[in-house]
């Protein structure tokens, strides 16, 4: 990987267009944009034919989420296997074990907790075959290039999200919920059989298990988890990418009560939830598209204050229009993560890449699963709009964390580990970089 932190490829600005022209980029782009349209389609109609068959919304909102709670788990103990094996057989083998599951799902009736220890299981898997694909991403771009990757992959991530929504519901509602699975299942066959065929072997292999330590897959991931979160640079990155998107899912999954609560027209719950991933396509786009390396990673502090202030105003508990706004605002913010990006990807280790980003990802879809739970419970007590309130003003505190060791004049300081230094500048492993 070139280093991003010299001048002329640090300000130099990609287009998406460069981007599209990698031809791996391209394969892995399209197919993760099909898989995660699935994904939407098989957890709402998963969550569809548990709460049918149970009359339960404990269990429908269980089933609904039983897909996210175990892929930090999943990543402790076998985020290894993303560095240590071949990406394409991982990559395969991942859809091919979700397309499985989705079948299962379908042609067998299985009882519930069943049903649900089989989504536990895949997702136990997931962040493995999500690094080792991250990881190739990470050694197909470079530079700017690869901060306009992880920004196609957000806005492909929002818009395949919505689509498979809607998707879910009309096929539910044609074919119902077995045979939607069923179709869910064709959508990651596709993606499987694509990778197999046209992602070409041996471009980019694992790592071999001795370079990763003694021992099976378990040891060495728990010992290069170990590893990644010890160091400062790395964990506090991963702090800064999971902290505020789980604060402001914590204000999202309120938004159902707060509709209910204000007493809003029907169907306006889903305008406003609509409010957030619009935000964020838009935020992606510009802030991707418009403004320089350097730019992007001065604005991380105040793009990390907008997604949190915005919320901060249903504490007034407004109207649907000023509430759309407020969400809409706080949407934008997430662009903030596109300046995390470069500095994230120089402090990793060149062997863990792979458990790295499977780590990023599972621990931000656990918090983001934990963050609704938590302002669910703090809402009977203050109120959904006190408690959306809260969540911004939590994602806000996150923002003022991150100006301690990210100044918003400079940007995002890249760690040295040749020297054991940030910028050039002998410094505590932790303290703040110098100005």
């Amino acid at each position: 990987m070139t280093p991003t932190a010299e001048p002329a490829q640090g300000n130099h600005r990609a287009t998406y267009r460069e981007v599209l022209a990698e031809p791996r980029f391209r394969l892995l782009f399209s197919t993760r944009t099909v898989a995660i349209t699935a994904d939407a389609l098989r957890i709402t109609t998963f969550s569809v034919l548990v709460f049918s068959s149970t009359g339960s919304a404990l269990l429908s909102a269980l089933a609904f989420g039983i897909g996210f709670i175990p892929q930090l788990f999943g990543s402790l103990i076998l985020g290894s296997l993303a560095d240590r094996l071949p990406p394409r057989a991982l990559i395969t083998g991942g859809y091919a074990l979700t397309c499985a599951a989705a079948l299962l799902l379908a042609l067998v009736r299985m009882p519930i907790v069943a049903s649900l220890g089989v989504v536990a299981l895949v997702a136990l898997t997931t962040p493995v075959f999500h690094g080792a694909s991250s990881r190739l991403v990470a050694q197909s771009l470079e530079g700017d290039a690869y901060v306009l990757g992880r920004s196609l992959n957000n806005i492909a991530a929002s818009g395949a999200q919505l689509f498979g929504l809607a998707l879910g519901g009309a096929v539910v509602a044609v074919l119902g919920p077995h045979r939607a699975l069923a179709v869910s299942a064709v959508l990651y066959l596709s993606c499987a059989l694509a990778i197999r065929i046209r992602l070409q072997p041996g471009e980019f292999g694992g790592t071999p298990g001795s370079a990763r330590g003694d021992g099976g897959a378990v040891r060495a991931s728990l010992h290069g988890a170990g590893l990644l979160l010890r160091g400062c640079a790395v964990r506090r990155l991963m702090l800064a990418q999971w902290l505020p998107p789980a604060f402001v899912a914590g204000a999202e999954g309120l938004i159902v009560a707060y509709t209910g609560g204000r007493h809003f027209a029907p169907g306006w719950y889903a305008v406003l939830m609509g409010c957030l991933p619009v935000g964020m396509l838009v935020g992606d786009l510009l802030v991707g598209r418009l403004l320089r390396p350097p730019t992007r990673e001065r604005l991380v502090v105040p793009l990390t204050a907008l997604m949190g202030l915005p919320l901060v105003g249903f504490a007034a508990e407004p109207g649907v229009v000023v509430s759309s706004c407020l969400l809409l605002l706080s949407g934008f913010g997430f662009a903030y993560s596109l300046g995390l990006q470069r500095p994230f990807l120089d402090a990793l280790p060149q062997d863990g890449q792979g458990q790295a980003f499977g780590l990023l990802g599972s621990g931000s879809m656990t918090l983001q699963g934990v963050g609704p739970a938590c302002f669910g419970s703090m809402a009977a007590v203050i109120g959904t709009g006190g408690a959306i309130a809260l969540a911004g003003g939590a994602a806000a505190l996150t923002a003022g964390w991150i100006l301690t060791w990210h100044p918003p004049t400079s940007p995002v300081p890249v760690p040295n580990y040749s020297t054991g230094s940030e910028n050039g500048t002998e410094q505590h492993a932790c303290s703040p970089p110098t100005q």
